[in-house]
């Protein structure tokens, strides 16, 4: 598969929490989703439409303390916040790349270009960007092979950039 780029914006938390629904259907276990964006980007809504995707049970939160939150439903999901860790070492210690290397699962990573270093060529990488209080821009480029159709799933539900 070759990559692919789309362009989005959401106008709301809800939207950007659905974006992250929608796209999950289509990302197959052991992807790994690269993040990246501002401070209040919503990296952490789009996650909780992964896990509302998979049937998550547990509140999800940001792992800014944590480091890492593991939940389980239809698909087990790591998610990961790099803000904290400001060196390779701290990034090495936490097993950072056990968790990018262990499928099954689907890895998601804030602060993702904290790790350039061990994240794998052949992933999702998601770039948000602030255009005003609630509407962000998006950018998903697919270097990880997706299922089909998923392109036209989120032409379909909102709007393209230009």
């Amino acid at each position: 598969m070759s990559a692919a780029t789309i362009q989005i914006q959401t106008s709301s938390p809800d939207e950007t929490e659905a974006l992250g629904e929608v796209l999950a259907a289509f990302i197959p276990s052991g992807t790994v989703v690269a993040l990246y964006g501002n401070l209040a980007a919503g990296k952490t809504c789009l996650v909780h439409g992964f896990a509302k995707a998979f049937k998550v049970q547990e509140p999800v939160s940001s792992p800014t303390f944590t480091i890492v939150n593991e939940y389980h439903g239809t698909e087990t999901l790591y998610h990961i916040d790099l803000y904290r860790l400001t060196t390779l070492g701290e990034i090495y210690d936490i097993g950072c790349e056990e968790y990018i290397d262990t499928p099954p699962g689907i890895c998601l990573i804030e602060w993702a270009e904290r790790a350039e270093v061990v994240l794998p060529a052949s992933r999702v990488t998601i770039r948000m960007e602030h255009k005003g209080e609630d509407l962000r821009s998006i950018t998903i480029n697919t270097e990880a092979p997706l299922d089909e159709g998923w392109q036209e799933a989120l032409q379909e539900r909102f709007t393209q950039e230009t």
